[in-house]
């Protein structure tokens, strides 16, 4: 979790080891705005849930089993 430059900073690394980023300025606003430990708001379900199906089609494609 980070903001300004903090955010800019884990953005060059992503890129700098080839990690693809998902931009979606709604999503970053409402996650941004959460805790950690904060429950995520049922609106925003279906986002959350395409986002984890982006990590995890990423993630098979570069560690296959």
């Amino acid at each position: 979790k980070g903001k300004g430059k903090v955010a800019q900073k884990i953005i060059e690394l992503a890129k700098k080891h080839d990690i693809p980023i998902k931009d979606d300025p709604d999503l970053i606003e409402v996650l941004s705005s959460l805790d950690i430990d904060e429950e995520i708001p049922a609106e925003i379900y279906v986002a959350v849930a395409e986002l984890l199906a982006f990590v995890y089609s990423i993630n098979s494609k570069r560690y296959p089993k």
